[in-house]
């Protein structure tokens, strides 16, 4: 077995609280509001 699959093997699996946030819609949404609003944020502070 090469090193990839080991560390692969050996990685954690996501709890049943972090599958259903990711298929969440309602979530992902807001997550990707939040995420704008930084990229936001940072754009406009270097605009300057």
């Amino acid at each position: 077995m090469d090193q990839a699959a080991a560390d692969i093997k050996n990685a954690p699996l996501p709890t049943q609280r972090t599958l259903r946030l990711r298929q969440n819609l309602a979530f992902q949404l807001w997550r990707f509001i939040i995420l704008n609003l930084r990229f936001a944020k940072i754009i406009a502070k270097g605009a300057k």
